[in-house]
């Protein structure tokens, strides 16, 4: 049998170049892609209604005799309506058919048919508008229903799929008979055939668990794989623990939450294996103490440490609050970014190679080529999702297989962090640590500016600093008020005589540090910007987040903006505009005023919004899900992992398992990974 994923499905019978082209816009090429283009819904042409039992509003399959001969007008140029007449035995149905005049010619009087579409009833009968109209002795059985593009509908689609199917007697199937008994799967022939063609509604069901079962799986092992190409032998093992040292020099309790996160970086380190680790937490829980705390023992032991920001202003915050935790000890530390002087970048280099330097902190400059450590042992970089994986990898290749530990302030529900990070080891900080005082969060709608306005004027007045966030930088975008223009208008008519500055992500990153040195210094009173500053430094000083058209946000990046604030001892508020009179978008703006718990607010998100947000702030390719769904199959995604590591474990390389292995490949090569 002929290797169906290699197929070109141009030469599916009834295809040809032209037409594959149109296959091609949606992503089949082979007929490996088209066997996996699933249905998106499917039309039952089984059970036929009655026009009297038929619900209104709702697409039904009705059996009916044709009963007069077609009527054809022509309302205007390029608009003919042909109209005629059915009987289902009991109720007259006037259909209209809209500019179909092959199906128009096509129907004969008393012929049996189906008609497929909504049913309008009244007292003189019932209409339908544009049925679907076939033959009653062809027409039955589950219809697919596929995503379709121009000038090549989901018949058109459905027919090719018939013929790759007929052409192909049976799909061999990946998983030996088993593993398909314990968990209770069909054949993937029988899945592949039904998912496509089904017989009835349960088989669409066992074709569903089967192949939904099957891209997890295949998932799951692809993730595994990877994590053992990161798992390599440990070239700098910690012998000692140093973290109740460390605590003694942090000016406050430790939370729980941190130290675990820190008991799980230096187990991780101690071990055989080189650690691989994320650490994720809201904003404001803690992070850099735990980064601070792997590396004041790594250091402890002999070996340096780096940590690497995505901008200079963050490099240099880290630096100064490490450098104040660290004073009183004999740690050298040192910042390096794109600003630092030659000469001085000279020296702090000449220092690394030497080791006279314990703990670097830097920005994407630490990576280039003429850096270079004496032993390089762990590698931190800060909010991982604004690095591309190369980045990272980069400063990983200054030392021979360092730890690395990777920090985001990003809340990702628990659920989808088993996919989104599935190569890394998790530690979540879930607590604050103990005196903040929480944001009060208020939503309202445009008619509250001035007021807004005023209380901004006062807080500024006693001393402190508000941001102004809004979520379009030019005229033109839409209809929305542009950054720019709003700065310029707030500045003019509402703040005179107030400093305000504009950010924005247009701006050069020297411009952009520039002004964020300024309000971080308390030059400026209000900060306008886009959503550049969600991801920001910590000023105390500001304890006012004005959030304009908030409806335009995903809420996790609300709460990353509302994080911004409520970072001194002073009550921090988050006001958030919006006119939009949508129950749902005031419903997800209401949760924002209920809950400051980060995670919360994600799963809420992942909820109503899908897992798009949360796969976006990962740089490099996830694999995309076909016909899994991050919500509904989490306790399939948890057998699928149990499973996967089962299988890994018996047969490291997946020997068994040929067919599998290509197609994790195949998923992983298209994410390029």
């Amino acid at each position: 049998m002929e290797n169906y994923s290699e197929f070109n499905i141009q030469y599916i019978k009834g295809v040809g170049e032209k037409r594959a082209r149109l296959f091609n816009k949606l992503g089949i090429y082979s007929v490996a892609d088209l066997i996996h283009f699933y249905p998106r819904k499917y039309q039952d042409w089984n059970n036929c209604e009655t026009v009297i039992s038929a619900p209104e509003n709702e697409n039904v399959a009705i059996k009916a005799t044709m009963i007069t001969p077609v009527k054809e007008s022509l309302i205007r140029k390029g608009l003919t309506l042909y109209k005629c007449n059915f009987s289902d035995g009991q109720t007259v149905i006037h259909v209209t058919i809209f500019n179909n005049k092959y199906l128009a010619k096509a129907l004969r009087t008393f012929d049996e048919y189906i008609l497929y579409g909504k049913v309008e009833k009244s007292f003189t009968g019932a209409f339908m508008s544009s049925p679907q109209i076939e033959k009653a002795e062809t027409a039955q059985g589950i219809h697919p229903i596929y995503s379709a593009t121009e000038n090549l509908n989901s018949k058109a689609i459905a027919k090719v799929v018939k013929t790759a199917l007929d052409k192909f007697e049976y799909f061999e199937d990946t998983l030996d008979s088993e593993i398909r008994a314990e968990y209770n799967l069909c054949s993937l022939d029988f899945a592949i055939r039904q998912i496509h063609f089904p017989s009835n509604e349960n088989n669409i069901e066992e074709a569903r668990k089967r192949l939904i079962f099957e891209e997890l799986l295949t998932l799951q092992l692809g993730l595994m794989k990877l994590r053992d190409k990161k798992e390599t032998k440990n070239n700098f093992v910690i012998k000692k623990d140093f973290t109740e040292e460390f605590f003694s020099l942090l000016p406050f309790e430790a939370t729980n939450a941190q130290k675990k996160a820190i008991s799980d970086c230096i187990r991780d380190m101690m071990s055989s294996k080189t650690m691989n680790r994320l650490v994720q937490g809201d904003v404001g829980s803690g992070k850099t103490a735990v980064a601070a705390a792997a590396m004041f023992t790594a250091i402890k032991n002999g070996y340096q440490s780096a940590m690497m920001a995505p901008t200079e202003i963050l490099a240099s915050q880290h630096f100064e609050s490490l450098s104040k935790l660290f004073e009183n000890t004999d740690i050298k530390i040192a910042l390096l970014t794109g600003s630092t002087r030659a000469k001085e970048k000279r020296e702090i280099k000449e220092a690394l190679m030497g080791g006279k330097i314990d703990l670097i902190v830097g920005t994407h400059a630490l990576i280039q080529n003429d850096v270079e450590f004496k032993n390089l042992a762990l590698v931190i970089t800060d909010e991982q999702h604004r690095f591309g994986v190369e980045q990272r990898a980069s400063l990983a290749l200054k030392s021979a297989s360092p730890h690395l530990m990777v920090m985001s302030a990003t809340p990702i529900p628990r659920t989808l962090g088993l996919i989104i990070y599935g190569d890394l080891d998790i530690s979540v900080l879930d607590e604050l640590p103990a005196g903040r005082k929480a944001i009060r969060t208020d939503f309202v709608d445009s008619s509250y500016h001035q007021r807004i306005y005023n209380f901004i004027k006062k807080t500024v007045d006693e001393g402190r600093q508000a941001y102004i966030v809004c979520p379009l930088v030019e005229e033109g975008e839409s209809e929305l008020i542009s950054a720019k223009e709003y700065a310029t208008e707030l500045s003019e008519k509402h703040f005179e005589g107030y400093n305000l500055a504009l950010l924005h992500g247009k701006m050069k990153a020297k411009d952009k540090d520039k002004v964020m040195q300024s309000f971080a210094n308390g030059e400026v009173d209000i900060l306008v910007s886009t959503t550049v500053v969600e991801v920001g430094v910590d000023v105390p000083n500001a304890t006012i987040m004005l959030i304009e058209n908030a409806d335009r946000f995903g809420l996790s990046q609300l709460h990353q903006l509302r994080g911004r604030v409520g970072r001194g001892s002073e009550q921090s508020y988050c006001i958030l505009v919006s006119d939009s009179k949508g129950e749902n978008t005031r419903n997800r703006l209401e949760i924002m005023k209920e809950t400051s718990d980060g995670f919360k607010i994600a799963d809420y998100d992942l909820k109503t919004r899908g897992p798009g947000d949360f796969f976006g702030k990962r740089q490099h390719g996830l694999p995309n899900l076909v016909i899994a769904d991050m919500l509904e199959d989490m306790d399939t995604l948890m057998e699928c992992q149990e499973c996967a590591k089962r299988m890994l474990k018996e047969d490291e390389n997946l020997d068994k398992y040929p067919l599998l292995c290509d197609q994790i490949s195949d998923m992983f090569r298209k994410a390029e990974y």
